[in-house]
């Protein structure tokens, strides 16, 4: 009899589910069954993965925050779990095979609505109803597309089509659905967000062949588009008493708005209707104009300078999308907004100050490395060249970068960079001149340098990256780098971006931190700390607060600010996301992203002393998740 808890292990086994089964009992090829294995065993295993003695990214990520008490009271309660499962040795043959075809989970939300999708008749003997698979259909381009694909083929998440899902089986995929993994995929049961009854239908759902949406090209963008008040109808001056510097965009996920709130007084300024979770708020180049496009693709286009800012314009540039920027090069500033979609796959040039839509390019095409052709290649990350009349387009499953000269948009000029799979999001270096790609399936960074166009570097670092924007600070003896965190492990690299250095381009420190399923890092110019969230971790304890480690001593480890239990707001999901700065860099705030019908809030630490300044709590804050700073946006400060 060994010194564990196996009731205390039975709870702290949620976050084992996903993997290894209810019980112990795995119904999924990739993971052994622990159920009856030698508590013994068990704990040296837990003891080597923590230790880094046998390594494995999602184990080492899973096994790091135990503590030795956790460790023994797991392996009593498997150990005494009765078996009916895979053994160990009966999963390895199968796992090497399903590694290769399916890769790894991640999710996010996506935008289009079943009522867009054309439907196709659900094959004989999938026992799923017509008004089941519309259902089904609505939760899929809500919770799954975003990272699986609207084909299903997989980029972020994996590949859910249905030569690979059948084989899996409903068993496997509603466990999965419901206990998340620690690799990125949401749980989405366990977090309450999906009942069991829609699990068991999703499930099955996802063993259908996958519908498709139809096209949307200039008539059905100039359809979408309107003009709200004239620029000649606009203020010619700002007709309000706002701090614009300090004013925050927050975007309020479920109820499909944005909320402006005064940074200096943490007051709602107001709330606009948007699209459904806008995913980013980008300024212009000139401060005055706030760009929001949600997951369903439609794109606001709000002055600043109004008594009460309101959106002056808006159009829907497809049916899924992510991203949107405005011309920065001097001579182009405010002239031309860009918007990037999912599906279609295609991106959409537009006059800056009205959105009518000028040009719309298709991003099909091959991809790089083994040059097949994709019919899905989604639009990531954009960003504006402050080196050249460029936007730089990042085009996820071809993996390629798109720079596209707009100095003649009739005759569009594009340099396309071979990169790698899938490219999803990134930020400049400190210098602004190179741009850093977070490449999610190859577990890479790609480096490119706006000036001369080119590819600088593929740069290896941990499981599945996902900076955001990334942040930049300078590290004792090793000077300035650019770093991420990571949705498939607990790593955080950190890439020496000083172009003379020896050491240019490479990482140059690992540290660990909480947990996989991290969505954003961030620091400011003024601040010693680094900030890490670990969002989607299935964890609560760890989904539920924060990382920060001290950029002057990153080795020391870091500690954790349990951002959610500050905010006290009963109970619930409590997902914290996304740290961001205010104009002076003396504050970071938090979302503390709850259910759509339960409290929310926003709380705000003083940065130096990393104590509670502030929270937010407001009926109208229905699950904040991202926030954006107006100067930091407009400057690129991260």
């Amino acid at each position: 009899m060994g010194a564990g808890d196996s009731k205390a292990g039975k709870e702290r086994a949620n976050s084992c589910v996903a993997c290894h089964g209810v019980a112990g009992n795995s119904v999924n090829p990739l993971y052994p069954s622990l159920a009856g294995q030698s508590e013994a065993y068990l704990v040296k295993q837990l003891k080597a993965f923590k230790s880094g003695d046998r390594k494995d990214p999602v184990m080492s990520a899973m096994a790091t925050p135990l503590s030795d008490k956790d460790v023994e009271n797991l392996a009593a309660y498997y150990s005494t779990s009765k078996s009916g499962g895979k053994s160990l040795e009966e999963s390895k043959g199968e796992k090497a095979k399903t590694m290769e075809q399916t890769g790894r989970y991640e999710g996010a939300p996506s935008g289009i609505s079943s009522s867009d999708i054309v439907y196709k008749d659900v094959p004989k003997g999938i026992q799923i109803s017509k008004s089941e698979f519309e259902k089904s259909n609505t939760i899929y381009f809500e919770r799954c597309a975003g990272c699986h694909g609207v084909l299903r083929k997989g980029a972020t998440g994996k590949p859910l089509t249905t030569d690979i899902t059948r084989k899996l089986g409903t068993e496997y995929l509603k466990n999965f659905i419901t206990y998340g993994s620690p690799a990125g995929m949401p749980n989405w049961g366990t977090s309450g967000q999906l009942s069991d009854k829609e699990i068991e239908m999703m499930a099955r759902y996802i063993q259908n062949e996958p519908a498709v949406p139809p096209e949307w090209g200039m008539n059905e963008l100039k359809g979408s588009w309107k003009m709200l008040v004239a620029p000649d109808k606009r203020p010619k001056k700002k007709e309000n008493n706002l701090n614009l510097d300090n004013l925050f965009s927050v975007t309020l996920r479920d109820s499909g708005e944005v909320a402006l709130i005064d940074g200096d007084s943490k007051k709602i300024v107001t709330i606009i209707k948007t699209g459904y979770a806008v995913h980013i708020s980008r300024m212009s180049s000139s401060g005055r104009y706030l760009f929001v496009i949600g997951r369903d693709a439609r794109l606001n286009l709000i002055d600043l300078f109004m008594k009460v800012p309101e959106t002056v314009a808006e159009i829907k540039i497809g049916l899924e999308a992510r991203s949107v920027e405005t011309s920065k090069y001097k001579g182009y500033e405010d002239k031309y907004a860009i918007a990037g979609s999912y599906w279609p796959p295609q991106y959409v040039i537009m006059n800056g100050d009205t959105l009518e839509p000028i040009k719309v390019v298709s991003t099909r095409g091959m991809t790089t490395g083994t040059q097949e052709y994709h019919p899905e290649p989604r639009v990531a990350a954009i960003i504006a060249s402050h080196e050249r009349p460029e936007f730089i387009i990042n085009v996820k499953e071809t993996g390629k970068i798109m720079l596209v000269d707009y100095t003649d948009i009739e005759n569009l000029k594009t340099t396309v960079v071979d990169a790698a799979l899938f490219l999803h999001d990134g930020g400049w270096d400190s210098s602004h001149r190179y741009f850093m790609s977070a490449a999610n399936k190859s577990n890479k960074i790609a480096v490119i340098d706006s000036k001369t166009a080119k590819l600088v570097k593929l740069v290896d670092v941990g499981a599945i990256p996902h900076p955001g924007r990334g942040a930049n600070f300078k590290l004792p003896k090793l000077g300035r780098v650019w770093a991420t965190s990571h949705l498939g492990d607990d790593s955080i690299s950190m890439i020496s971006t000083e172009p003379k250095g020896k050491k240019a381009w490479s990482v140059v420190k690992t540290v660990k931190g909480q947990g996989g399923g991290s969505l954003f890092i961030k620091t400011h110019p003024k601040s010693k700390n680094l900030w890490v969230d670990t969002t989607l971790n299935p964890d609560t304890k760890i989904s539920q607060s924060v990382a920060v480690l001290d950029i002057n001593n990153v080795d020391k480890g870091f500690e954790r600010i349990p951002i959610a239990e500050l905010a006290d707001l009963g109970d619930g999901p409590k997902r914290v996301v996304q740290p961001e700065y205010n104009r002076a860099g003396d504050e970071v705030w938090f979302s503390v992203w709850n259910g759509k019908d339960q409290k929310s809030a926003i709380v705000v630490l003083d940065d130096k002393t990393r104590k509670v300044k502030s929270v937010i709590k407001d009926a109208r804050l229905i699950t904040p998740t991202g926030k954006f700073n107006v100067f930091n946006t407009q400057h690129d400060i991260y």
